[in-house]
């Protein structure tokens, strides 16, 4: 699902709110998830997950092009824990229940 497909489904379901609203409120739930991240606090919505922020190391790596060795800088990745309702909602999925497009082969 991307983004615009979440606000229409949002205006969908609530058929009280313009669309406009519901891309407000999207905006506005990632924005704050999103400067929570930068500011390096953890995100936490009980039930769905955890997102948080790690520390990825600086490391030796090679140019693929050239095979030259060169220094990877060490960075920042968003990392995201599912919630038990999201695990348990995953586990209880069978390949059958899978879409046929999803299911593996």
């Amino acid at each position: 699902m991307i983004r615009s497909e979440l606000v229409t489904r949002l205006a969908a379901q609530n058929p009280h709110l313009y669309e406009k609203d519901c891309e407000a409120v999207v905006s506005a739930v990632l924005a704050r998830i999103e400067d929570a991240l930068v500011a390096g606090d953890r995100v936490e919505i009980r039930g769905f997950g955890a997102f948080s922020t790690k520390d990825i190391r600086a490391r030796q790596g090679r140019n693929p092009r050239t095979g030259e060795s060169v220094l990877v800088a060490e960075k920042k990745a968003v990392q995201f824990r599912p919630g038990k309702g999201m695990r348990q909602r995953l586990k209880a999925m069978t390949p059958d229940a899978l879409p046929a497009s999803r299911r593996v082969g």
